[in-house]
């Protein structure tokens, strides 16, 4: 068994804004793992971040952020609760390394609900086309497809996006890491990325 330290639980709770005694008894019974000490929490119900989504997020800024070379620009709303949070410098902070994930990564949507049924079908479609010629049995080939279409939406999906700063966390955590600081429900509105010579 993983000797559970007092910083393992204090990453934890910075992560879920879990209390400390949920976050050491979720890092003991998943032995030290953070992925599924997380899930353990959401499935005790635990986490502040899942308390607060429910309220709407009416305040907030429209951050702006253009590159160096002048070339990349991304327009950013994000909102939150009060106008208290939406003027502290963390969340401003959030708004900035937002942004340049959208400046670097591209991505079409903020999260899967929002793409349109017709655009997973036909990514199915591909994949499965894709997959025809392997000779893979049916049942092998959906299960392939199903792992296509998670990537489609790491890639897709700005919230599903593994912040380019930092391995193994995703914009979904940077978010949840201010909601456990703030008690705030935090989201991402909308934005547009303008690329010169882009359509």
């Amino acid at each position: 068994m993983a000797d559970i330290t007092a910083d393992m639980v204090k990453k934890l709770r910075d992560m879920t804004g879990a209390g400390m005694m949920d976050c050491k008894k979720a890092l003991v019974e998943t032995e030290g793992d953070y992925e599924e000490a997380k899930e353990f929490l959401r499935k005790k119900g635990i986490t502040k971040a899942e308390k607060v989504s429910g309220r709407a997020a009416t305040e907030g800024i429209i951050y702006s952020y253009i590159h160096h070379n002048d070339k990349i620009g991304v327009l950013l709303e994000l909102n939150c609760n009060t106008d208290f949070v939406a003027n502290t410098p963390e969340f401003k902070e959030l708004a900035h390394k937002i942004s340049l994930q959208i400046a670097s990564m591209k991505p079409l949507w903020i999260k899967r609900e929002d793409i349109p049924e017709d655009v997973i079908e036909k990514e199915r479609e591909i994949y499965k086309e894709q997959m025809k010629e392997s000779g893979k049995p049916d049942n092998i080939i959906e299960k392939i497809v199903d792992n296509k279409i998670e990537d489609f939406y790491r890639t897709s999906c700005l919230l599903e996006h593994e912040y380019v700063f930092e391995k193994g966390k995703t914009i979904k955590d940077l978010i949840v890491e201010l909601v456990s600081r703030t008690g705030e429900n935090i989201e991402v509105g909308r934005f547009v990325r303008w690329e010169i010579g882009e359509e």
